[in-house]
């Protein structure tokens, strides 16, 4: 496209429309996924773009633009292989680092609705402890509250959850044990901490 004096814009359109399709076809005749051949096209007019100086004119435009289409299908190919390759190798490390939980499903499953009818303040605490393992000075950090409201607060958000799934069960291996406080009596200081 050595004459583009009608502007850049207009002679990478012209370019486009007259062989957009053909280098889609070449693309979809060459992969397995038609979102495939989408990207090989759209990066294929990419390089068109950047080097519209150097596409050549006529006969000659066609053949260029399969050129450029081949060389980005083959670095298509290597990156899926590349991925195919770090997939199979994760299944594999993850087979061996990851045992079956598959056991545990179904009290997961338990304990994740009984979290769901907790409070927001409860879900938040037992979450910050249980799952990322927060002792409640840190969870104090995490809040913006003090240790002293954090441990009751931790507490009665434990119990809560012990009664929902209407047994005791084992505290986690980061469980630092009951903080030793027992559910209020009062009902008026218990909704203070709802």
């Amino acid at each position: 496209m050595s004459d583009i004096s009608g502007g850049r814009d207009e002679a990478f359109r012209a370019l486009y429309a007259a062989h957009f399709d053909a280098v889609l076809g070449f693309a979809l005749r060459r992969v397995d996924r038609p979102e495939d051949a989408a990207d090989v096209a759209s990066d294929t007019f990419l390089v068109a773009w950047r080097r519209l100086a150097h596409v050549p004119d006529g006969d000659e435009t066609r053949p260029w633009l399969y050129g450029v289409a081949r060389r980005v299908l083959a670095n298509h190919r290597r990156g899926e292989g590349r991925r195919h390759a770090l997939g199979s190798r994760l299944r594999r490390e993850l087979a061996v680092a990851v045992p079956d939980a598959s056991g545990e499903v179904v009290q997961r499953a338990d304990v994740t609705a009984a979290m769901r009818r907790l409070s927001a303040r409860d879900q938040e605490v037992l979450e910050l402890h249980l799952w990322e393992g927060l002792e409640p000075r840190e969870i104090a950090d995490v809040i913006g509250a003090t240790t002293v409201v954090v441990r009751p607060r931790l507490s009665r958000a434990r119990a809560r959850l012990r009664d929902l799934l209407g047994e005791d069960p084992e505290p986690p291996r980061n469980d630092p044990g009951r903080t030793g406080h027992l559910p209020s009596d009062h009902p008026e200081l218990t909704r203070k901490e709802r």
